[in-house]
């Protein structure tokens, strides 16, 4: 496999920019939920991250990047898609928690992949400028996304405007994925 520089760093500038729209919609799923229970998730996330580096050194190339990438935006749209079928409530809360700590579980091995798969100081920077503009377009599209529905529409309550914003997510999550299958290249065979 090979990396497609500019596709990777537009699939960064959204993913980042998904971060920043999405970053306030778990303070209202994870409602229901009692703080005993971030503490156990803390836990197995630990472990989980612990159980993942003892692997790096058949984890860190290209090919493992690009699937463990993947898995994690797909964990990302079925999460999106959960919370639009049950709506707002314990059991939701709890699947888009864990599944949440699952993709955050990866976390610190994609930063270190990626970081390999870069390959030189220039690119890393290109891709950390990408994340830090996605990320600020993000809050500021979430900050005008919620003045939007208050000013403009009159929507107030919570649950409601964050369903709302969920369309958009997924939306934007599918792109993210058509993204990051794009961002890599299969290596063709030449048998000659």
């Amino acid at each position: 496999m090979k990396l497609n520089k500019k596709k990777f760093l537009s699939y960064k500038l959204f993913n980042s920019s998904f971060t920043g729209l999405s970053i306030g919609i778990l303070f209202t799923i994870y409602e229901p939920i009692k703080p005993l229970f971030f503490s156990i998730g803390g836990i197995i996330l630990a472990l989980g991250m612990l159980i993942v580096a003892r692997y790096y050194d058949s984890l860190l190339n290209i090919r493992s990047f690009y699937k463990i990438s993947l898995l994690v935006e797909v964990i990302i749209l079925l999460t999106l898609l959960f919370y639009l079928i049950f709506k707002q409530n314990l059991f939701s809360a709890l699947i888009i928690y864990c599944s949440y700590q699952l993709t955050f579980i990866f976390g610190g091995y994609l930063v270190r992949a990626e970081t390999l798969v870069a390959k030189n100081k220039e690119y890393l920077g290109k891709i950390d400028t990408k994340k830090q503009i996605g990320y600020l377009f993000g809050l500021v599209c979430s900050f005008v996304f919620y003045q939007l529905l208050e000013n403009g529409f009159k929507i107030y309550n919570p649950i409601i405007q964050i369903s709302i914003l969920h369309y958009i997510l997924i939306c934007l999550q599918i792109h993210i994925i058509d993204l990051l299958i794009k961002s890599f290249k299969k290596r063709k065979i030449n048998n000659y």
